[in-house]
């Protein structure tokens, strides 16, 4: 495929349009294509000027793509890979994790166990990056898979999300909304920042995963009417998979956002880049990361468990595809990290350094944490966005 078919450059008059203070969600929708763009052509640039190398390069990469824009087919394909990987058997090790029972437990256990380390983190992009990468691994080597890892697109049908081909319910989506069940409402953080109830809140009611049955967790779920496990995070607690879908934590994905991240103010280091994609809570910003999650609510509102729901995956890719367009377009910081090895430091931890390795448990071997600072080159990925 041609790269030069999918670059078309940033502009000053794009960016001018910003002090517009008329916005669409069509706005960070055409800033993210072009932002994608212009992130391919600095690689081609770099790579013209040998300021690249390694046996990965953007002649050889595979591209990631956007779900709306797969064929019926090729997300059918998907999604059967998924149920293939939730239908064999775990390779945990049962005295860590008792409850798991399948190859995709596998990955929703080693998320729960080390989510103090991994989020609000100097590793949690690369971390995360890694994640999913070996998601996709196993759904190719151990399902038949074909595909790459396609990501949800925030920044289209933020008006009705039920529109969108991840949540339409239809056979070639991830199902739509959880069955009705009145509920407090979703908080999030500490904070308690708070998202109104929807029309959901109970078992997934159409589409591929409405049969769905989450073994592990939740820990500590956002949807406060959601029940804690009895068993312990990685105790055995057998149970539907639960939404409560709404457009409402969509507001923070917006033009203004995207811009502040990617080439404005926010964008200048990555510990700004981080914070502010990650969120800022005590101030009552959710953050384009946390509020992809909340937008499923349920179990994906549990930032333990989150991967309970396979929409997972799609949204993580998201965050990667961000956090690679700001890489791209800012060279000399691609390959920096700023925080603890603690949640928001707390408990107060060291500094993370790139030699720290990153654990998948039993689904890949860890790798210095230096090792996934890009996706092209010498490193276990060979990967772009379009």
């Amino acid at each position: 495929m041609r790269l030069d078919l999918f670059l078309v450059p940033l502009g000053l008059p794009f960016v001018a349009s910003l002090r517009d203070t008329r916005r669409t969600p069509e706005d960070a929708n055409g800033l993210i294509l072009k932002l994608n763009n212009q992130a391919v052509e600095a690689l081609e640039n770099q790579q013209s000027r040998a300021e690249r190398s390694g046996t990965c390069t953007l002649a050889n990469a595979t591209f990631r793509k956007d779900w709306a824009l797969l064929t019926t087919k090729e997300r059918t394909s998907y999604i059967d890979a998924v149920k293939c990987l939730q239908s064999k058997p775990s390779k945990s090790d049962p005295s860590w994790a008792p409850g798991t029972r399948t190859r995709y437990d596998d990955f929703l256990a080693i998320h729960i166990d080390l989510t103090p380390s991994i989020h609000r983190t100097g590793n949690f992009l690369t971390w995360h990056r890694y994640f999913v990468w070996t998601y996709e691994r196993a759904l190719r080597d151990e399902c038949g898979y074909q595909g790459t890892q396609p990501y949800w697109n925030w920044f289209a049908h933020q008006n009705d999300i039920f529109q969108s081909p991840v949540y339409d319910g239809s056979p070639s989506s991830f199902g739509g909304n959880g069955e009705y069940v009145k509920h407090a409402g979703i908080f999030v953080g500490r904070e308690g920042i708070p998202i109104p109830a929807g029309e959901g809140g109970g078992c997934v009611k159409d589409g591929p995963f409405k049969d769905m049955v989450v073994n592990l967790g939740p820990v500590r779920p956002g949807m406060r009417d959601l029940p804690i496990s009895p068993t312990g995070p990685l105790g055995y607690n057998p149970r539907c998979l639960r939404r409560d879908i709404t457009s409402f934590p969509m507001r923070d994905m917006n033009v203004e956002n995207l811009f502040n991240i990617t080439l404005g103010p926010a964008s200048h280091t990555v510990s700004l880049f981080q914070d502010e994609f990650q969120g800022r809570f005590p101030d009552g910003f959710i953050g384009m990361h946390a509020s992809g999650h909340f937008v499923a609510g349920g179990d994906a509102s549990d930032v333990f468990s989150s991967p309970a729901d396979p929409t997972f995956f799609l949204h993580h890719a998201m965050v990667d595809r961000v956090y690679w367009i700001w890489q791209s377009l800012h060279p000399s910081s691609a390959k920096t990290i700023a925080g603890t090895i603690t949640m928001g430091n707390n408990p107060p931890s060291r500094d993370a350094l790139v030699t720290d390795l990153l654990n998948m448990g039993v689904n890949a071997p860890s790798i210095p944490l230096e090792d996934a600072f890009d996706t092209l080159g010498d490193t276990p990925f060979c990967y772009i966005y379009i």
